[in-house]
């Protein structure tokens, strides 16, 4: 089968299609004929070899993937179409997925959709629910808000209760994309003052939740920008800049800075099964529009690589492994 198998660490210019064994499903595992794989910012973290889980060489990238199902298992049929999640393995034509993290897809839902509310659709959520623990009426910041997290934690966001929902978006096409998406107010996140501009567009008043994946500058402007309690929940670091938190001055504040990182969350299937079905149930009310961006053929997987590092992309990229 065609697959994207990584030989070595690098920049998108070491991701080729490789001809590669079909995957052979151990136990509790299926094997998904993949119609669509989910390109995430994680993906080029693990192609660079610097993602939080170490990768040994080779391996195929993806860690996640729509289509149907090979051969049936407890609660699926054969040709059930499916959403799973894995470690690895999803940039390829077949995929082994673990059955306790794969998910039938609602007929009313395309492959598309419903992948792009698997994964960030999931983050979204868990950002919301689980680390920021939002209360109805709080101001949120949802940092990068044209991208796939960020448009669906815009709109769950308001779904959920959020007072004022405040966006940011490094483009004006962009920033009009969250306006449209449900924000309040879009801001520019190169402002040199983003405190101020984050704490002028919540009527003048510090934030109660930030929803950040830059690191960085944006993540320090951001911690000063929170009301006392207020929640910094820090899911990704694409400036691969660090930051050092002094524990003296969130004594001081009384704010909280928490990390998320949605691989704790596939260990415990009722931590992926109920959020995913009540963002399927969202998107089929209206209520939730899954962002879907490009797709790319897989032999293009470089491009969509390039893109997703270059911030060229909005919404879900997916790959379209028969390509």
């Amino acid at each position: 089968m065609r697959a994207v198998q990584l030989q070595a660490f690098g920049g998108p210019e070491v991701l080729d299609v490789a001809d590669v064994a079909v995957p052979e499903p151990g136990e509790g595992e299926v094997l998904v004929r993949v119609s669509r794989a989910g390109v995430n910012f994680g993906d080029t973290h693990q192609r660079e070899g610097s993602y939080v889980a170490e990768r040994q060489l080779p391996f195929v990238l993806g860690g996640e993937v729509a289509g149907v199902l090979e051969s049936g298992a407890p609660g699926f049929e054969c040709g059930e179409r499916v959403v799973a999640l894995l470690e690895t393995g999803g940039y390829a034509e077949y995929a082994a997925a673990p059955v306790a993290q794969t998910f039938s897809v609602p007929e009313a839902l395309s492959d598309a959709a419903a992948l792009a509310l698997l994964i960030q659709g999931l983050t979204a959520w868990h950002l919301l629910r689980t680390s920021a623990r939002l209360s109805p009426g709080e101001s949120v910041v949802v940092h990068s808000a044209a991208g796939g997290v960020g448009g669906l934690a815009v709109q769950l966001a308001k779904a959920m209760g959020a007072g004022r929902v405040i966006a940011t978006a490094g483009s004006d096409d962009r920033r009009a994309r969250a306006l449209e998406l449900g924000a309040d107010v879009a801001v520019d996140p190169e402002t040199e003052a983003l405190t101020d501009a984050l704490v002028e567009a919540n009527a003048d008043r510090p934030v109660d939740v930030v929803l950040e994946a830059a690191g960085g500058r944006v993540f320090e402007q951001s911690l000063q920008a929170l009301a006392p309690f207020g929640r910094l929940v820090a899911y990704g670091n694409s400036t691969r800049e660090k930051v050092r938190v002094s524990n003296a001055a969130l004594l001081k504040t009384s704010r909280a800075v928490v990390g998320f990182w949605l691989y704790h969350c596939l260990e415990r299937r009722e931590l992926t099964e109920g959020p995913l079905r009540d963002l399927y149930e969202r998107a089929a009310r209206g209520q939730l529009m899954p962002q879907v961006g490009e797709t790319y053929a897989m032999s293009d997987v470089a491009r969509a690589h390039s893109d997703l590092a270059a911030r060229r992309t909005t919404g879900k990229l997916l790959l379209d492994p028969s390509s």
